[in-house]
């Protein structure tokens, strides 16, 4: 908890209440609104100022060239950028011929709250002009989850002292100016001007215009219609349109009880395929529906699902206001980044910002879809039919690198290879078993043969095989998957890394077990008796290192040989180590990134004994630096099963408050999805113990002092599931569906209508001794706010 907190707490959303003109990007990330096909920063009504303006449509995206000094066989040519798209939230306003415009004049008042049951951005200005009038100015927008093409924003501008003669300009604007962007590697290529008008018309209340990425060739459009309310003057003017920009304009005198009110609807979509007329007819009859429902009804509706949503998904901890605040921000924006997705994918900043060029990662698999696959798994599986939708290209890739199945992209948006540095790109081929590993728990929480014949039978095959040909058996019959890149991306290019080779001998047993139970299916893939049982082969025989000396398991062969890094002279300047250290001496020595061992312990915690997970974690902590987002949540669920709860529930704090309160100080380019959908992993695996395996729940609740309730909610196998712990106990309540048989600990029980009810675990023993962090990098002490 930082003593200054940016954002007031609350339980149901996030509140500015000052604006901070150096933090402007910062906010606009955290106020971004999404559904996971069209995403809209927080940036102000007015347009400027600005600190990273950005409106986007999923899997939208520019080619770009990607230099090399020397190329080499099998490099990516071209990269995908995602596409500063159309913007549609401005609204300029004149007050007596005076812009409004907060460097300018008096700003009286300023507040923005983002409301998770809403969804439902609402801001109230207070604003005293260069000329001496003021006027309240509140502005409600959204993105519409029930109607999926669709952003509105309702407009009030209300004198406070007498009539005052107002100016409103309401905009479409392409190939709108961007900053320029820092020499940070996680920040996003700039595009200049990417977008080639195609049409553009305005007429009564309406605009519309056509574009066309000059290099993808990809085509969007953006149309905006109004409903208007104000005093007998008010009077709009006709839509103009040119190339780059729509506006319409309204004139008018509110003043005190006579607002003028401006309901803006906008509406989006791309096409590779679709021609102009399709594409403009496609927006304005999107905006037709729109506008048919109203600013009302798009608000019930969003209401409406956002019940469901919590219904499904909340986290309820007491104890941590702030912590219960982070943990509902996580969740709400992890669902803006996915809900409507529906066949594309979710990208590391979903629609926040365009960090990372607005690629998707492993971090999808591993990070989002855990939660997804408990609480919304329409979405999950969206996800992953997204995947298989990129097979033909995953397989060209496979073949372009020598190896049998389908390599999938390490970062992408229109699934090809957009990894230029290699070693932390094409050699991770983890991302291939993460995949494999998000199917088969999406298999194991639903009901859903279609999708197992459809999507799991071919995802599992095609990734099996290229464990097979990438891996060979040595002269002693083990198993070796050579040459590749873990999680670990200080470590590169090492001889069976444990966490590939855990997730590869999981998917390999998976490929042959579904291949057998959807034999036609199978069959059609040219799947044969002999290839299933060289899967088995291969993943009987995994080579998974362990260093008897030391009693612990080194991430890849022979890392515990390596020299320890001079954590000692390493200063707080010198984190993140990437930007300061070349990777050359990074990769021979032992220091971690984020977790990869303690990684593995987490996904295939069936592969370690109770002794071994504590000791890698003891041995990996003073080695891992958390230089990465995506460390601190996996980090918080061992330290809980090793008995370090008090360490857990201060790395899911980090994990929670990654972006509100800037923690990596990048979150101006968006925010870091994993790391926020992370939280749910933390709490539930970390604090209630949950694992799933083959179909089975465990469950091992514990709580760390300064928490006193964990309470949330599991969908699973077509039953509802509420799960209550306390330090007095564990209550398991069935809220919907047939009685479901899990583990309280090490107890199988049967889940009834009559619910569950266990007294206070029993105690951890605790560790032999606390576990230490490199030099500047211990988490922050929680200071529980209540």
């Amino acid at each position: 908890m930082i003593d200054d907190p940016r954002y007031t707490v609350e339980p149901w959303g996030v509140r500015e209440t000052h604006l901070d003109l150096e933090q402007l990007a910062q906010s606009e990330s955290v106020f971004a609104l999404s559904n996971g096909h069209i995403g809209i920063r927080g940036t102000l009504d007015e347009g400027e100022p600005y600190g990273l303006p950005g409106t986007y449509l999923n899997a939208f995206w520019e080619a770009r060239p990607l230099p090399y000094a020397e190329a080499g066989y099998g490099y990516p040519e071209a990269g995908e950028t995602v596409v500063n798209m159309t913007n549609g939230k401005v609204i300029r306003l004149l007050v007596d011929d005076s812009p409004f415009d907060i460097r300018y004049g008096e700003l009286i008042e300023h507040e923005r709250r983002l409301d998770f049951r809403t969804g439902i951005l609402r801001r109230v200005v207070l604003w005293r002009s260069p000329t001496g009038k003021t006027v309240r100015v509140t502005s409600e927008r959204l993105v519409s989850f029930s109607q999926r093409a669709v952003m509105a924003i309702r407009y009030t501008v209300e004198p406070t002292a007498a009539p005052t003669r107002v100016v409103v300009q309401s905009e479409l604007i392409a190939n709108e100016p961007r900053p320029a962007i820092s020499k940070d590697p996680r920040a996003a290529a700039a595009l200049e001007a990417p977008l080639e008008a195609e049409e553009w018309a305005g007429d009564d209340h309406r605009a519309v215009l056509v574009h066309m990425t000059k290099e993808s060739r990809l085509r969007a459009a953006a149309a905006m219609g109004h409903e208007i309310e104000g005093p007998e003057d008010t009077k709009p003017d006709e839509a103009e349109a040119w190339e780059d920009l729509g506006r319409l304009t309204v004139n008018a005198t509110p003043g005190p009880g006579e607002p003028l009110t401006i309901t803006k609807f906008v509406t989006y979509g791309w096409s590779a395929r679709r021609s102009v007329p399709a594409m403009r007819d496609q927006v304005s009859a999107a905006l037709a529906e729109a506008r048919h429902a109203g600013w009302e009804e798009l608000c019930r509706a969003q209401r409406k699902y956002l019940d469901d949503f919590w219904e499904r998904a909340d986290v309820q901890l007491d104890g941590d206001a702030e912590l219960q605040q982070a943990v509902r921000f996580g969740l709400f924006h992890a669902l803006q980044a996915s809900a409507r997705g529906e066949g594309r994918a979710i990208p590391a900043k979903g629609l926040t910002g365009p960090g990372y060029d607005g690629h998707t990662f492993w971090d999808t698999e591993a990070y989002v879809l855990p939660m997804l696959s408990y609480a919304v798994p329409e979405a999950a599986a969206e996800a992953l039919r997204w995947r298989l939708a990129t097979l033909p290209k995953a397989r060209e890739r496979a073949k372009e690198l020598c190896l049998s199945g389908a390599a999938f992209p390490w970062r992408t948006i229109s699934g090809a290879e957009c990894g230029a540095y290699w070693p932390a790109g094409t050699a991770a081929f983890h991302i291939n078993a993460d995949i494999a590993q998000a199917v088969c728990r999406y298999c194991d929480l639903n009901v859903d043969t279609d999708f197992e014949r459809d999507v799991a039978v071919p995802l599992l095959v095609e990734t099996a095989r290229l464990w097979r040909s990438l891996g060979h058996h040595d002269a002693h019959g083990a198993f070796r998957i050579d040459g590749v890149t873990g999680p670990d991306e200080y470590s590169a290019v090492a001889d069976n890394n444990v966490y590939t080779n855990l997730l590869a001998q999981r998917n390999l047993r998976a490929a042959a077990d579904f291949s057998e139970r959807y034999s036609d299916a199978a069959e059609a893939l040219e799947v044969d008796h002999e290839e299933i049982a060289s899967w088995r082969d291969a993943a009987e025989g995994m080579t998974i290192p362990y260093d008897a000396e030391l009693g612990v398991h080194p991430q890849a062969e022979r890392f515990t040989d390596h020299d320890r890094w001079d954590f000692a002279d390493t200063g707080p300047e010198s984190y993140p180590l990437l930007l300061h250290y070349p990777y050359f001496d990074l990769y021979r020595k032992q220091v971690v990134k984020q977790a990869d061992l303690v990684m593995a312990m987490l996904v295939r915690g069936d592969a370690f004994t109770a002794e071994q997970k504590a000791r890698n974690f003891a041995y990996y902590e003073p080695l891992t630096v958390r230089d990465s987002s995506l460390s601190a949540c996996v980090q918080a669920v061992l330290a809980a099963e090793t008995g370090h709860l008090e360490l857990a529930y201060d790395y899911m704090g980090e994990a929670a408050l990654m972006d509100l309160d800037d923690l990596e100080h990048n979150s101006r380019d968006g925010l870091h999805i994993a790391s926020l959908a992370g939280t749910w992993i933390a709490a539930i695996c970390g604090f209630a113990g949950l694992r799933d395996q083959d179909g089975i729940m465990r469950f091992a609740p514990r709580l760390p002092m300064r928490l006193d309730r964990l309470a949330f909610r599991l969908s699973f196998r077509g039953r509802r599931i509420m799960v209550e712990v306390t330090h007095e106990g564990t209550v398991y309540t069935l809220l919907e569906g047939d009685p479901v048989t899990f583990h309280h600990f090490d107890e199988e029980v049967e889940l009834t209508s009559e619910g569950l009810e266990f007294g206070p675990a029993d105690p951890v023993e605790p560790p032999p001794e606390p576990v230490h962090q490199p030099p500047h990098r211990a988490p922050l002490k929680r200071r529980p706010s209540r």
